[in-house]
């Protein structure tokens, strides 16, 4: 069996309501709320980053495991965010982290499924016997351009997996992949935010990965959506995964833990993620769990995941760090996105 060995994740404490960037654009923020619903966002400080993210959930992914640095031999880090275009984060990770230097390291880039990918790529790795274990990390301190629709759901945050074949608490039962040359969102080498392609980003772009995905690996593994416990879908906006989810035979049960996106916001390559870890918090041994990221551009990762009994020795108290937040105003949250 692999799957995921440790966990951790990362949630800044600064928070901004919805409400408050559109009355500043002269928006009804009741409207702005009901269309997105999102109520507030999750917000990095100005000395916090993507980096500075992952070093904090790999921190707890790290704090009670008996795995030894030098077992490490690989290190991914999804992100649209990277601190810098050249020089690799992943680096700079291992290196705060004091993981031996014999590993293979690189960064991802597929908008909000860039660690989904990796992870498949460092189970494969570890089925090859290339190494015991491998760390891949998800982090994004996300924004869009003052008065974009982006502004009101781009968030920060981030989630570390240990991946290996031991203690598992979370066994990778089955993956598949889905993906189309649709430039639904991008951004150009030199230019600071995203643009996107409207209505072309529903429909054609989430949804139709997102479905076809999940069709593929229902067929694959002979499943069906009543044989899970909980539904995790990527989180653009709170409509759109409970959206997808009902049309893939989901109900609301499966999906409430997850729906962390309204009030949290929108983290990017760690938004299905922390979707995921939320749902670690309450899910019990034997439990499925489905599985499903999106990256602009565009694809889907679906996966199967079984809970086992080491859960329990290593749950993370994930309603707990939600809790413990500070509000800002939003020429607060433009100092820290460092918009001005």
């Amino acid at each position: 069996m692999i799957g995921v060995v440790s966990y951790g994740f990362y949630i800044p404490k600064y928070r901004i309501k919805i409400g408050d960037i559109a009355k500043i654009w002269g928006k009804n923020p009741d409207d702005i709320i009901n269309s997105l619903k999102i109520t507030e966002k999750a917000v990095s400080g100005i000395d916090e980053d993507s980096l500075t993210m992952a070093f904090e959930s790999s921190q707890m992914a790290f704090s009670d495991t008996k795995i030894r640095k030098n077992e490490i031999g690989v290190v991914f880090v999804g992100s649209e965010t990277h601190p810098y275009v050249v020089n690799p984060t992943s680096t700079i990770l291992a290196e705060f982290l004091e993981i031996e230097k014999h590993y293979l390291a690189f960064d991802t880039q597929f908008a909000c499924k860039a660690a989904t990918g990796a992870a498949i790529a460092a189970a494969g790795l570890i089925k090859s016997g290339f190494t015991d274990y491998a760390l891949v990390c998800a982090a994004d301190k996300s924004t869009g351009s003052p008065h974009d629709a982006l502004e009101y759901t781009a968030a920060s945050g981030s989630v570390s997996l240990i991946l290996g074949k031991k203690d598992l608490v979370l066994e990778i039962v089955d993956y598949t992949s889905f993906s189309s040359d649709t430039p639904d969102f991008w951004r150009r080498e030199g230019i600071r935010y995203p643009s996107h392609g409207g209505r072309f980003t529903g429909k054609p772009s989430y949804f139709y990965h997102v479905e076809q995905a999940s069709k593929e690996l229902f067929k694959k593994t002979n499943l069906r959506s009543e044989q899970f416990s909980h539904a995790v879908f990527h989180m653009p906006n709170g409509k759109f995964p409970i959206q997808v989810a009902q049309s893939l035979g989901f109900d609301n049960k499966q999906m409430v833990t997850s729906l962390v996106v309204s009030y949290l916001g929108n983290s990017y390559s760690a938004s299905a993620l922390m979707g995921l870890v939320s749902t670690l918090e309450i899910a019990k041994e034997g439990e499925l769990i489905f599985f499903v990221s999106y990256g602009s551009g565009a694809g889907s990762d679906a996966f199967v995941f079984k809970v086992t009994a080491n859960l329990a020795k290593r749950r993370r108290q994930f309603t707990q760090a939600v809790a413990q937040k500070k509000y800002i105003d939003y020429p607060t949250y433009l100092k820290f996105m460092k918009t001005i």
